[in-house]
């Protein structure tokens, strides 16, 4: 069975999304779509799972036109699709049980009522397709209590369970560890053998290259290029973004200021080791670790999230203790949270009001400034939208991750920390956050968190690892290796 593409165009309102979309993945075939942020990418999924219809254009199943109605339509014809967005894996309210088992719950096969300790030997099989071990509690316990991480794993687990004969995949690493992220590169591999086809859409270009039999470039709502095995990653770039995309260099000779904060005794979780660590002036702080390694509960500690189990916080050489998000924006401390759909995005409103919400004690005194600083937001950080009165629904995801990054941008922080800030970036998009980021901290501290450790060796000075919340390694940038830094992961 094969499901593909035919001259498909799609529109929203005045933006063309899609131009004359051909595209066949094969059965046995790794086929990776890449292109930069409002390439189409988004658009093209949904068409192909069933929720969008084309404009013009056909959607074939084994060289028959199809309408796809609803989501179902496609899933009944073979396709499965790991959405992007945290909120689309899994449903709050139930648990990690129901959650496995969703497909049988809105089919009827389990009864009209079945309690999550009935389903525990279905859903535990389902976990384990993707090699997930996980107690009773856990698939008892409601699915908001996993992580980001572990719900996705979720939700390719489930997908996963219903033997598709296309697999969408949609930056299905984009909240995995490394070790994760092998797993699930495992998984692929397998599928592939089976027959199985595979559209893999990722801004990874080093996933692209370990997995891809096939490149599909796109831009600007077209597809400008494909590329079968072997390609090169600076043609793929080249395709991507009309130009070749200068690497931002590593620090040379790079000194930092005075300590803003100092972080001592620190204890992440109870069974961790306590540990020492300053934010300077001037740096770029790249923290990484595995998922749950504890880069998030750190920048919680700062942006008074939750307290420190253990431990002191000096900023300036005033201690602090922040109690509430609002306690740590008066002392200058800003966060660029995780999960973006969830934690730092109101839906409904403008790119000018998710933009300004940090400001919005003086907005209403100042709107014609705000909207001015918001156009400059745009223009400096790229960000592909009708304008400051768009809706943010309307932007694709990594532009409603510029503009959740800008956010903090338009407040002047004494310290600046940005957890996963790449997610769901495209090459061009990263390359301009990290530049708007080196520029801030000439008067700040910043830290990056993110688990893929080349996101930090591009944008860091230095780079600290946890590992069960505590420190493992903490050197410069320039001194670092992907290898080393990986094995310090690990330990």
């Amino acid at each position: 069975m094969t499901v593909a593409l035919r001259e498909v165009a799609k529109s929203f309102g005045s933006t063309q999304a899609l131009r004359g979309v051909s595209l066949e993945p094969a059965a046995g075939e790794v086929l990776a779509v890449v292109g930069a942020n409002g390439a189409g990418k988004s658009t093209l999924n949904k068409i192909l799972s069933g929720a969008l219809a084309p404009d013009t254009g056909e959607v074939l199943v084994d060289g028959e036109p199809t309408r796809f109605h609803s989501p179902l339509d496609a899933r009944r014809a073979g396709v499965e699709t790991v959405h992007q967005h945290a909120s689309e894996w899994t449903i709050p309210g139930l648990s990690t049980a129901e959650n496995l088992t969703l497909d049988r719950l809105a089919s009827g096969e389990d009864g009209a009522w079945a309690s999550p300790r009935r389903l525990l030997p279905r859903a535990r099989a389902v976990a384990e397709g993707l090699g997930l071990h996980l107690s009773d509690a856990t698939l008892l316990d409601d699915v908001t209590r996993l992580g980001v991480s572990e719900r996705q794993l979720i939700a390719v687990a489930r997908s996963l369970a219903q033997q598709p004969r296309l697999l969408i995949l949609d930056e299905p690493t984009s909240a995995l560890s490394t070790a994760e992220a092998e797993r699930l590169f495992d998984v692929v591999r397998k599928l592939r053998e089976q027959g199985v086809a595979i559209l893999y859409v990722s801004h990874r270009l080093g996933e692209v290259d370990a997995l891809a039999d096939r490149v599909a470039v796109m831009r600007d709502g077209q597809l400008v290029a494909t590329f079968a095995k072997p390609f090169t990653r600076e043609d793929v770039v080249n395709a991507m973004l009309g130009e070749l995309a200068e690497e931002i260099q590593r620090p040379s000779g790079h000194v930092a200021g005075e300590a803003i904060v100092r972080i001592e005794g620190a204890r992440l979780f109870a069974h961790s080791e306590p540990f020492d660590l300053d934010l300077k002036e001037g740096e770029v702080l790249g923290l990484t670790g595995l998922i749950g390694a504890g880069k998030s509960e750190l920048l919680g500690a700062l942006f008074g999230l939750s307290p420190l189990p253990e431990g002191t916080i000096t900023l300036d050489g005033r201690p602090i203790r922040p109690q509430h998000p609002a306690e740590a924006i008066g002392h200058g401390v800003h966060l660029v949270p995780e999960d973006r759909a969830a934690q730092a995005l109101i839906p409904g409103w403008s790119v000018r009001g998710n933009a300004t919400l940090a400001l919005v004690r003086r907005f209403f005194t100042q709107a014609g400034n705000e909207r001015r600083r918001v156009i400059d937001l745009i223009r400096d950080l790229r960000v592909r939208t009708a304008g400051p009165e768009a809706p943010i629904e309307s932007l694709s995801g990594g532009n409603q991750q510029k503009v959740v990054v800008g956010r903090w941008l338009l407040k002047p922080a004494r310290v600046l920390a940005l957890d996963e800030p790449f997610r769901g970036v495209d090459l061009g998009a990263r390359r301009d956050i990290a530049a708007k980021v080196r520029e801030l901290s000439a008067g700040a501290a910043i830290v990056v968190a993110s688990a893929d450790v080349d996101e930090v060796l591009e944008v860091a000075d230095r780079i600290v690892v946890l590992s069960h919340g505590s420190v493992v390694q903490d050197v410069l940038a320039a001194d670092a290796s992907r290898e080393a830094l990986t094995l310090a992961m690990n330990a």
